[in-house]
């Protein structure tokens, strides 16, 4: 199973330094992880330095088997994806990024399969151009998991879908990650959604690592008043999973 370490990493847009000396214990693959922060708190810089996409201080360690062959895949907030491509298209493109342009039968079965986990097979043969945001979402997900990576970086995958949808892809996303065994950094907004599907959370602020560790442990009301500025409380509810509930914004 592959695993993910980050040593002392750093980050700048020239003289910006966006964050610094982030370091984190093994991620191991099999579940989700939550990289949750304030609006601008360096999330994005993050896994941009993660999928080698930025130069900066410190090292990136992958372990496990297949790390060196199946590389990191980063999927951005916006996917900038190509309106005169079908849907099919744009995913078979992911699919042969990096190699030969013979395509298998299985790897046309693995776009099928694809398609049909997250429900847009009916989309298939659309161009690009025709979809709304949260449908090309939906085929920059499909673009991500057709390339097979052990560690998929997905920056806010969910913030154009409806509420249904967001809760169907976060609960697909965490059944795959504990089928195949990869890991999955995500990015979100909501906690409550962190709180329900991710084991674990790691928390940007001021361009640091302000906490790392078990979602339920990490995510408490002293946290939520120092990093967001807000007065809130975590309660079960009927299911037995952890709520958060906001009380007031601090001024």
């Amino acid at each position: 199973m592959v695993a993910l370490r980050l040593e002392s990493l750093g980050a700048r847009y020239g003289k910006n330094r966006i964050f610094e000396d982030i370091s984190t214990g093994s991620i191991e693959g099999g579940g989700l992880t939550a990289v949750i922060g304030p609006n601008a708190a360096g999330k994005s810089t993050l896994f941009k330095r993660i999928a080698g996409l930025l130069k900066g201080e410190g090292v990136v360690h992958l372990s496990g088997e297949s790390a060196l062959s199946r590389p990191i895949c980063y999927m951005p907030q916006d996917t900038g994806a190509n309106a005169v491509l079908t849907v099919y298209e744009s995913v078979l493109l992911a699919a042969k990024q990096g190699s030969g342009w013979k395509v298998a039968d299985d790897e046309l079965a693995d776009i099928d399969r694809i398609l049909s986990s997250l429900k847009i097979s009916d989309l298939a043969f659309r161009d690009l151009g025709q979809l709304s945001g949260g449908q090309r979402q939906l085929v920059a997900i499909a673009q991500a998991l057709v390339r097979k990576p052990d560690i998929l970086l997905m920056d806010e995958p969910t913030s154009a879908l409806d509420l249904f949808r967001q809760i169907e892809v976060l609960h697909y996303m965490r059944e795959l990650a504990r089928e195949s065994g990869i890991a999955v950094l995500i990015a979100l907004h909501d906690l409550n959604h962190a709180m329900r599907y991710c084991d674990q959370a790691m928390v940007v602020a001021n361009g640091r690592l302000v906490a790392s560790g078990p979602t339920t442990e990490v995510i408490t009301a002293d946290l939520l008043r120092e990093v967001y500025r807000v007065d809130a409380r975590i309660e079960n509810c009927t299911q037995g999973r952890p709520l958060v509930i906001v009380d007031a914004a601090l001024a």
